[in-house]
């Protein structure tokens, strides 16, 4: 059989959008030239306690390594965004829990890999058999430097892909395939002279344009670091217990980015602007419950816990919240030593709350006795 790939190519584009993708791209798998960029990042130690990204080395850089046989990627795109995400909203109410907005709905992995999986299947039907094998985040690929070479966007200075139309809010994913389908042609960087993202950032983790310190980034701190979050991060936390979108918040292209089509990413109630207390009192089994099909779910409820207490310490002074804290005192070593910076926040707010409400005569007293008084009386 004749296989006309110009016209092939066109169609898997075109079946990439019936299957749910907003831009299908594809592109060759030569990335050496990021390589050299990618190994200085390993030796910086930008990526933490993210062992696996050293483990596999340059093979993230080399997709046929990955895949035998592989020529081309079909790189994809899925807007995520949620209608009424409540960015501001939430970031403003330091009493409710702030989640990445990625995370409020199902876990996109399965999901896509399954749409993948149909686009293969619908290129088989079409040129027979052939080798191919989809990937979202499931596997040491570069898969950014690949969207941009398939020309699905460019690299803001935040190291996320950035399309004109779409902004950043988008989940990618790949099909390597063994197929010489002509390849599309990456776009211009439209980010300028803009440092947005990089100045907004609450705890500098974008150390130069495009490069990110993992260990000092809100999202690696909450989801892929499991230990003793360092305090110089816990205060610019705020409440943002599971990720964190500040640097796509104030990027100028995701002013008007399109809302998702998918209903598994809208924002479930259970996670949606709830009060920290309350879902501090999630037990484990309600905690598994409530976070089923979600990507939360693989943190597990320590970790969940760890980051709820961090919030509740810079969260408003609330006797819900210093009761609540005191009720998890013992059930971790990792728990409590974060249990006690947040109670030491809360009972500082305490006195600082009881003064502010005291008449001016009782105010001075009020001081001349604590100068007396234990830090926890």
């Amino acid at each position: 059989m004749t296989i006309d790939y110009s016209e092939l190519a066109l169609n898997i584009k075109q079946w990439g959008k019936e299957l749910g993708f907003q831009q299908v791209g594809i592109c060759d798998v030569d990335l050496k030239q990021h390589e050299a960029q990618l190994q200085r990042w390993l030796d910086a130690g930008y990526h933490g306690e993210m062992d696996w990204m050293a483990r596999h080395g340059m093979m993230r850089a080399r997709p046929d390594e990955l895949l035998p046989g592989t020529i081309r990627v079909i790189s994809v795109r899925m807007n995520y965004l949620p209608p009424e995400a409540g960015f501001a909203q939430t970031l403003k109410q330091p009493e409710l829990a702030y989640i990445s907005r990625y995370s409020l709905g199902r876990d996109y992995h399965k999901l896509i890999r399954n749409r993948l999986k149909q686009l293969g299947q619908r290129i088989e039907q079409a040129a027979g058999a052939f080798g191919y094998r989809p990937f979202v985040d499931s596997a040491p690929i570069l898969e950014r430097p690949l969207a941009e070479k398939a020309g699905l966007g460019w690299t803001g200075k935040h190291s996320l892909i950035l399309s004109e139309q779409a902004g950043s809010w988008f989940f990618l994913g790949e099909l390597l395939v063994d197929l010489p389908l002509p390849v599309d042609q990456p776009v211009d960087n439209q980010c300028g002279k803009c440092m947005a993202c990089m100045t907004s950032c609450p705890t500098g983790a974008i150390v130069e344009e495009g490069v990110v310190d993992a260990r000092r980034c809100i999202s690696y701190l909450t989801i892929e670091f499991d230990g003793v979050i360092p305090e110089e991060f816990r205060e610019p936390m705020g409440n943002r217990i599971y990720g964190c979108d500040d640097c796509q918040l104030v990027c100028p292209f995701n002013r008007y980015a399109d809302i998702t089509d998918e209903r598994d990413y809208h924002c479930r109630d259970t996670l949606y602007q709830q009060p920290l207390h309350v879902l501090y009192q999630w037990t484990e089994p309600q905690f598994l419950k409530n976070t089923e099909g979600s990507a939360i779910r693989r943190i597990g409820h320590r970790q969940w816990l760890r980051n709820l207490t961090i919030a509740m310490g810079n969260a408003p002074y609330q006797p819900e919240i210093i009761a609540a804290l005191e009720l998890r005192q013992g059930e971790s070593e990792l728990l409590d030593e974060h249990i006690h910076w947040a109670l030491d926040k809360q009972r500082d707010k305490r006195q600082a709350h009881v003064i502010e409400v005291l008449p001016n005569k009782t105010k001075r007293l009020v001081r001349i006795i604590e100068k007396g008084l234990p830090r926890d009386a």
